[in-house]
């Protein structure tokens, strides 16, 4: 897995991402704190509305960014986009109104929404070759998954010697580290898209994404992820420091043991994914996502337990989310990546949007067994259906014919076609492939 970081270019974009992950982490733990400071018992209900503004701006500005980056260098839009979130970071520890959370979430996720997708979309310019993309998958699953581990334990720490309203300053610091080291890489120019009008570029990542059945199979999937880590998110605080009473740092411990168990899935995900295909993989991490939470009820009665469960989850998240990279390098030209990549950065966040206030305001009203078995029965579904959208063979060459081509067309020169303009190659949704074949 280490051997993509001989790369330079890769290696400084993956520590950029690796610091700002840092200075994020320890803006999760601080906003949770913040959010039981500002509210107590009802912190479940504040986090989550404050999650669902973020995802608002993630679903909202993610496909419009995407639209207007194309036309700019990566390099200094990605260096822009850090020093405005690490402006907006400066902001949050003198929050003292409920509503000043919401505004700064929602200017920090709308930078984080132009930012995301444009990194994301970059590494496979990067790093071409398909196995090295899938080691470097799994080495940024790891460094989240680290993150999480790390940055809970780094606050554990931090919070015996400062208040909570300091970490803030670390993500401050991540953000312009991160900045700096993407200034010293040298990114591939990517390629100019066609001419096409601003409504066309800003829908066309999901145009394409829901035309290709494998990814609408993803689709599903996200929300079943979703699902369990809105569960993780939103409620571990109201678990640890209401329901049974412990302190800050316990906290902490059980968002770490989620990071460790992604993580230790993580490890193992290139060597399994030589022997496996990615949808026996996702299906796999998703029925584990499903069965840990309908166990919510009973884990969650003990300490011991919740941060056993939480590992469970942390395992079923990475295994069912971090492949989801390798279908998306699979099912877009490299023009047309940025745009899908944006894509799911978007629909995927749409499917927080859902369950964040599920968690959050089921939990604050009804009681956190609710939430535990409606976001249960809602990953069950989804999963189920992520099984009936994804064709289980879905190879990556298909068979089709081109009868609303002229002959003459230059997509049609290849010595394979037969009278019918059929012929076989690897398949996406395109200028020249606008539906998906149905044979």
């Amino acid at each position: 897995m280490l051997d993509v970081l001989a790369n330079r270019t890769y290696r400084h974009l993956f520590f950029a991402q690796v610091i700002a992950l840092v200075g994020t982490g320890l803006a999760t733990v601080a906003l949770g704190l913040l959010a039981y400071d500002l509210a107590g018992a009802d912190a479940g209900a504040v986090l989550g509305t404050a999650l669902a503004i973020k995802m608002l701006a993630y679903i909202g500005v993610a496909p419009v960014a995407s639209a207007f980056a194309e036309r700019l260098p990566r390099r200094t839009l990605l260096v822009a986009l850090d020093l405005v979130r690490a402006a907006v970071a400066v902001g949050l520890p003198f929050v003292t109104e409920i509503w000043q959370v919401y505004v700064l979430i929602f200017v920090l996720q709308s930078a984080s929404a132009g930012f995301t997708p444009t990194f994301q979309a970059t590494i496979p310019d990067v790093l071409p070759k398909e196995a090295d993309y899938t080691k470097a998958l799994s080495l940024s699953r790891l460094a989240y998954d680290l993150e999480s581990l790390a940055s809970p334990a780094l606050a554990a720490a931090l919070l015996t010697v400062v208040s909570f309203q300091s970490l803030f300053l670390g993500t401050v610091v991540g953000f312009i580290a991160s900045a700096l080291l993407v200034v010293s890489a040298v990114l591939p120019k990517a390629k100019p898209p066609p001419r096409r009008t601003v409504y066309e570029r800003t829908t066309r990542g999901s145009r394409l994404y829901l035309a290709t059945p494998r990814l609408r199979g993803l689709l599903a999937l996200n929300l079943a992820i979703a699902s369990a880590s809105a569960m993780v998110i939103v409620n571990t605080v109201v678990l640890v420091q209401s329901q049974l009473q412990l302190g800050q740092r316990f906290t902490a411990g059980a968002l770490a043991a989620f990071g460790a168990g992604s993580m230790l899935v993580a490890l193992g995900l290139p060597k399994l994914l030589e022997r496996l295909p990615d949808r026996r993989v996702m299906l796999f991490g998703a029925a584990l996502l499903t069965t840990g939470l309908f166990l919510g009820p009973l884990a969650a009665r003990r300490y011991e337990t919740l941060v056993a469960l939480w590992l469970l989850l942390g395992m079923g998240y990475s295994m069912a989310q971090t492949p989801s990279g390798r279908l998306l390098r699979r099912s877009a030209s490299e023009q047309d990546r940025p745009a899908l990549f944006a894509a799911q950065f978007a629909l995927s966040h749409a499917c927080w949007l859902i369950t964040y206030p599920v968690a959050g305001w089921l939990g604050a009203r009804v009681g956190l067994d609710a939430s535990f078995l409606t976001l249960a029965v809602l990953a069950g579904l989804t999963t189920l259906l992520s099984m009936r959208l994804w064709p289980q063979g879905d190879p990556a060459e298909l068979a089709h014919t081109h009868e609303d081509l002229p002959a003459a067309h230059e997509h049609l020169g290849s010595p394979t076609v037969d009278s019918r303009k059929r012929h076989s190659h690897a398949y996406v949704i395109d200028d020249e492939h606008q539906r998906w074949p149905r044979e």
